[in-house]
């Protein structure tokens, strides 16, 4: 499964990053892109789950 964190976003006095994860489908084998906007200390943990 590859993933990538894209993007810092800053609005007001909030600080979010866009996160992109690459996963792949059990049912046809193909990959699809799962987004999420979210703080940058939530990344690491919302990428390293299935």
């Amino acid at each position: 499964m590859a993933k990538k964190t894209v993007a810092s976003l800053q609005t007001s006095s909030k600080r979010l990053t866009k996160a992109i994860k690459m996963v792949k489908s059990p049912k046809s084998g193909a990959y699809t892109f799962v987004e999420s906007v979210m703080a940058p200390e939530a990344v690491s943990d919302w990428l390293a789950k299935k």
